[in-house]
């Protein structure tokens, strides 16, 4: 793999290990020109929230901060009712809960699973559910090969076109030589293609992972291991044969991704920003292909940057971008110059604003080391969508109309009723077992840097939470998954509450006749 046109990336880790040790930042030919981009981006750009939902009949709407559970409502119960704005549940499964991502196709969802509790019970490895009655979703098989017992992580992605679902073995944070690939024709009863290479534990294939998702075409399967930034090209063109056909070294940490329609770039998630790889030898089959960086964007405001949704406005190419930590939100990405990314927007709650910070701690301490943040979304269609629907952590799901991406607006949202108390029954919950720590540990560069900006205040911090160092309490859910289009429904998983099917109100959205949900990947 090369740096644009000559320098293999071997040759350029001392700059990427540099970038390092800036602050959530990356190295550069300029590292001068860099920072003061990153500045210029932090102060100018995004520094409101997007304006609130106006709540119609029926919701149970939010009482503090756009996005906040308060302190109070998780101590007296008042979170385990829930919160909605123009927003309802059909029904659900919420069985031993939900891993950290999960996906849809067709009449049916995969439940991913999160190891080792989701060894535990009945129903072991990923839960295929047939949702054809959206009112009671059902049981319909499972799928047990090394890779869906072993925890699916970010891994679990599904191509529309091929008809494959995949999902690779994660047991923490890192995986390492499995790949399960499934024929999901009749989508409530998938068939295993691949019972050697990647499935077979004798026959492991050579690839690290934490992610990873599909080009569009469904030929290729992308695995990214998240440290060292190793990524490994899987053809599929015989599913029951996956191979690997490239990989390389991208930098010192990779993460999810998104993948251009054409499938010849990928905008690789690092630190904090991503990295524009020219893809197109690999989607090609060119013998020997060569992979290499075209451009890049780091940023201060945000890090741990999760996944990018490729999409259109007026034929100009934009990013939908999700920072999973640091209080980041999304960004909305003008890549029509792919050598040089910029930052034009984003979209966050009033909770995830530096002077709000200190309110974040007071009511997210005790549910551990996530809070507030946006993990995965899905664009109802990549041309000119109409709307983002996005798993926001601790906030629920939430649904904003991007029809003008620059003046986003929030117009549902459905934070789960918090399973308070139900650690022990939330198995494959990763939110569950991450309880035994307290403290939003990922906020901790977020809040210092509102510290050093004078924008913390020490007695906004301080709720009866705050001693909740360990043993957290699950007084909210975590929404990692991406809530995927059907219609006017939402299909999504959080880590709690397991799989629900929500209903957004008709005079909020309307679907576009050419709806197709897209989360990048």
């Amino acid at each position: 793999m090369r740096i644009r046109r000559s320098k293999p990336v071997l040759v350029v880790m001392a700059a990427l290990l540099g970038a390092a040790l800036l602050p959530l930042g990356g190295a550069a030919a300029d590292p001068q020109s860099d920072l003061a981009g990153q500045v210029q981006e932090f102060l100018d750009v995004g520094t409101a929230s997007v304006p609130r939902a106006d709540c119609g009949a029926g919701s149970m709407p939010e009482t503090g901060l756009q996005g906040d559970v308060p302190a109070a409502e998780r101590d007296n119960g008042r979170s385990a009712q829930g919160y909605s704005c123009n927003m309802s549940m059909v029904g659900g499964y919420a069985g031993r809960g939900g891993g950290i991502t999960s996906t849809t196709y067709d009449h049916c969802s995969y439940t991913g699973t999160f190891f080792p509790g989701d060894l535990l019970g009945q129903a072991q490895g990923v839960q295929v559910l047939d949702v054809a009655d959206p009112a009671h979703p059902v049981l319909s098989a499972t799928l047990t090969a090394p890779a869906m017992m072993a925890g699916t992580w970010e891994s679990l992605k599904v191509n529309r076109a091929r008809k494959l679902l995949v999902g690779t073995g994660v047991p923490f944070l890192e995986g390492a030589g499995y790949m399960s690939v499934y024929d999901i024709s009749d989508c409530a009863h998938p068939r295993l293609l691949n019972p050697g290479p990647g499935t077979d534990l004798r026959m492991p294939l050579p690839i690290t992972t934490h992610e990873g998702g599909f080009s569009p075409d469904g030929r290729t399967y992308w695995a990214s291991g998240i440290a060292p930034g190793f990524v490994s090209a899987i053809d599929l063109t015989d599913p029951a044969n996956p191979h690997v056909i490239w990989q390389g070294l991208t930098g010192i940490e990779s993460h999810g991704f998104g993948i251009s329609p054409d499938g010849n770039r990928m905008y690789l998630s690092a630190l904090a920003g991503f990295t524009v790889l020219d893809i197109s030898a690999v989607q090609r089959r060119d013998p020997n292909p060569q992979v290499y960086h075209i451009g890049r964007v780091f940023w201060t405001d945000g890090w741990a940057t999760q996944h990018s949704i490729p999409v259109t406005y007026g034929g100009k190419p934009y990013l939908f971008t999700v920072d999973e930590a640091g209080a980041g939100g999304v960004k909305l990405i003008d890549i029509s110059d792919e050598h040089n990314p910029r930052v034009v927007n984003k979209i966050k709650l009033q909770i995830d604003l530096p002077g709000h910070l200190d309110s974040q701690l007071a009511s997210s301490m005790g549910g551990s080391v996530f809070s507030y943040d946006p993990h995965y979304c899905a664009a109802d269609r990549p041309d000119n969508p109409t709307a983002l629907a996005c798993g926001w952590e601790s906030s629920g799901i939430r649904v904003f109309d991007v029809r003008d991406p620059f003046h986003a607006r929030e117009i549902a949202y459905f934070n789960p009723p918090a399973r308070t108390g139900q650690n022990l029954q939330r198995w494959n919950s990763p939110h569950a077992m991450a309880s035994l720590i307290g403290p939003p540990a990922l906020e901790g560069f977020s809040m210092a840097r509102a510290i050093l900006n004078g924008k913390f205040d020490p007695a906004k911090a301080i709720s009866p939470r705050s001693g909740m160092l360990a043993l957290g309490d699950l007084s909210t859910d975590w929404c990692f998954s991406p809530p995927e289009w059907h219609g006017s429904q939402l299909w999504t998983t959080c880590s709690d509450d397991g799989f629900m099917v929500l209903q957004l109100r008709n005079q909020v959205y309307s679907p576009p006749t050419n709806q197709h949900s897209i989360v990048g990947s």
